[in-house]
């Protein structure tokens, strides 16, 4: 839990991921597509990959990839991020952590 903590913190947008994951990779592209330069961190490819899902499935994160970070703050996985995008309400939770600019 330490691990997944210190790691979201260390940049504006943290996203946890599995290489292999279609949803993973759709949010991924959608934060690109807005300018923002995320930390990845792929679960399936890291040593200690499967102790942070088990810490991310402590959190409330079902599936546990791909759980996003805004601004140090689990904000949730691929349904809350693309309801915030549908309403709008995405991009001032970007510029409020200094992921973007504009």
């Amino acid at each position: 839990m330490d691990r997944v903590a210190k790691l979201a913190s260390q940049k504006a947008v943290v996203i946890f991921s599995k290489s292999s994951c279609c949803m993973c990779h759709a949010i991924k592209r959608l934060f690109y597509e807005q300018g923002v330069s995320p930390a990845i961190y792929e679960l399936d490819e890291d040593a200690r990959g499967r102790e942070m899902e088990w810490a991310l499935m402590r959190l409330g994160c079902n599936p546990p990839v791909p759980a996003v970070f805004i601004g140090g703050k689990f904000v949730g996985s691929a349904n809350t991020i693309m309801t915030l995008q549908l309403n709008g309400s995405l991009k001032n939770l970007l510029k409020n952590a200094g992921a973007i600019w504009l």
